[in-house]
């Protein structure tokens, strides 16, 4: 038995109830609801803490048999941004232990909490109710103020402090690959005996190839030509996800190829998030002053299914960030067999293989961008050997084995607790 029977995840600023693709929507909140059912398959109960956003929100909801939803009421509903959230951790915390006072002594045997405002609640259950707390950074500050995009707002020293307290307090941290590992060490001066790597994972029955009709038919579907050139976009609208770099790559293509342009079409699937939403029209703006605002198509935020369809519809999917502690959009694109061109940043070097699922970029340089596009694009042979191989690729990455690896951390975190405490 791996004794573990309940877990307390938190996840403060972003509800996973709500649609990944805008807002503060994105990845983590995926990570959040695929881990805790995977819990939940193996009979561990997980209770989820989040912000209420809306008095419509029932305080309550069951998100599947064995996960629950807990809205907490903490601020106003509406109009607070992620940076003036701070200002709610205290009412957060005490009604996030006040729910736990409500049951036996001992309810929940570990919590979980995901990014740093999270942390700060989890630190704080974790001696209240002397279970371990185990925590999942999913970006970092120091790492994303080193690699800011131009024009992007660094992150506030509430934040990095915050950081480094959440480091100190955990039990156990969890980093995405290798390279999160070392810069939790490196960087936040973590213990590397408390830092364990679990890969997030991927649906590959939800995100798979669709077969030649279904994807001519879905391009139909969406006014898209067979014979279309498709480099897509998906994600959350902001300077760290550099969309700007694939709209200026297709303009210097254009510019290259004047003819492709019958052919070209660039969904970019998302929404404003982040200081993107301090000018939510500017990608949008760009795409009209470089001239491709005939072959961009603008796609508010689509549920899964939808959005594997997209995948699968593409030519190849685009994920230039300047920073990816993992790269969801690039494992679920290989998952839909849709090679992947990814900066070569963060973790997209151990999601993406370089010339066999995809092709790594190494610079945010518009003409790099374009001449992979068009390598791609361009050789139909090396395009259907990638999309095979995104496929392979994909299929290293699941959930139950995201869940499995998880829940041993959390037989190690406690253990850990046990042993500081003797």
């Amino acid at each position: 038995m791996h004794g573990i029977d309940r877990v307390a995840m938190i996840s403060l600023h972003t509800s996973p109830l709500d649609q990944p693709g805008t807002g503060d929507a994105g990845g983590m909140n995926v990570y959040v609801v695929e881990v805790a059912r995977q819990l939940a398959e193996q009979g561990i109960e997980v209770d989820i803490f989040t912000r209420a956003t809306s008095s419509a929100l029932d305080p309550v909801v069951r998100l599947t048999d064995g996960v629950t939803v807990r809205h907490v009421h903490a601020g106003p509903f509406e109009g607070l941004t992620k940076n003036e959230l701070p200002g709610q951790l205290c009412v957060f915390a005490r009604e996030v232990l006040r729910t736990e006072a409500m049951f036996p002594l001992g309810h929940y045997d570990v919590v979980h909490s995901h990014y740093w405002l999270s942390g700060q609640v989890g630190a704080l259950a974790r001696d209240r109710w002397g279970v371990p707390l185990v925590h999942s950074m999913h970006t970092m500050a120091k790492v994303k103020n080193a690699a800011l995009a131009d024009g992007d707002t660094p992150e506030p020293a509430q934040r990095v402090i915050g950081e480094e307290q959440v480091v100190d307090a955990s039990d156990v941290l969890i980093a995405n690959t290798d390279i999160e590992a070392r810069q939790l060490v490196d960087l936040y001066a973590a213990e590397p005996a408390r830092v364990e790597v679990v890969h997030p994972g991927v649906d590959t029955a939800l995100f798979r190839p669709l077969d030649d009709a279904a994807r001519a038919a879905a391009r139909r579907s969406r006014g898209i030509p067979e014979d279309a050139i498709v480099p897509l976009f998906a994600g959350r609208i902001q300077p760290l996800k550099a969309p700007d770099v694939l709209l200026r790559a297709v303009a210097e293509l254009l510019a290259r190829e004047p003819g492709l342009r019958r052919r070209l079409v660039v969904p970019v699937v998302g929404g404003p998030s982040g200081s993107g939403l301090d000018h939510p029209t500017s990608l949008a703006d760009l795409a009209v002053e470089l001239g491709i605002d005939d072959v961009v198509r603008f796609v508010p935020p689509v549920a899964q299914a939808e959005l594997a369809e997209w995948y699968s519809i593409a030519t190849l999917v685009a994920v230039p960030s300047y920073n990816e502690s993992f790269g969801l959009v690039a494992v679920e694109a290989q998952a839909s067999g849709a090679p992947v061109l990814a900066a070569a940043v963060g973790g997209l070097p151990t999601v993406v293989r370089d010339g066999r699922s995809g092709l790594l970029v190494d610079s945010h340089d518009p003409l790099a961008w374009a001449a992979a596009i068009g390598q791609v694009a361009g050789d139909p042979a090396f395009r259907a050997r990638l999309a095979a191989g995104a496929r392979r690729q994909a299929e290293k990455f699941s959930w139950a084995a995201t869940a499995d690896q998880t829940l041993g951390v959390y037989q190690r975190a406690r253990a850990l607790m046990r042993e500081s405490a003797a």
